[in-house]
């Protein structure tokens, strides 16, 4: 009769240690990805340092989430608005041998009002199914 109440109590806290894991994987899942985009964002920063001789940077920003807000997955993304005296096709040229000249996805270097310039950066996460993404 004791192990019958054993059993039962084990299948009873199964559905309740499976959760947990599940919750825990998902943490887990959300630490690494934004890892993965702060370092991302530091080698967009490096790269334009080391690419661009005269850049100064205006502002470094970054989120980890659905960026697009379509579908179910987690993004990367990054942005540095600087200045420079180099036009946008150079700056594209210098860069594009870090990142792939993509519409969505890899990098995009718009030129803002203020006469600065922003590079977008967008990758997928390392765990792109996780809670961020919903």
């Amino acid at each position: 009769m004791k192990w019958l109440k054993r059993l039962g109590i084990t299948i009873l806290a199964l559905p309740v240690i499976l959760l947990l894991l599940l919750a825990l994987y998902e943490v887990f899942g959300a630490c690494i990805n934004h890892m993965a985009t702060k370092r991302q964002t530091d080698t967009l920063r490096r790269n334009l340092e080391s690419e661009i001789s005269d850049v100064e940077m205006i502002g470094i920003t970054s989120e980890t989430g659905n960026t697009s807000g379509t579908g179910n997955h987690v993004d990367c993304l990054s942005v540095v608005t600087f200045s420079t005296e180099m036009k946008k096709p150079e700056i594209e040229a210098c860069m594009s041998k870090y990142y792939p000249l993509l519409e969505e996805g890899g990098f995009t270097v718009k030129e803002t009002e203020d006469g600065y310039y922003a590079i977008y950066v967008i990758t997928s996460a390392p765990f792109a199914d996780n809670m961020e993404g919903h």
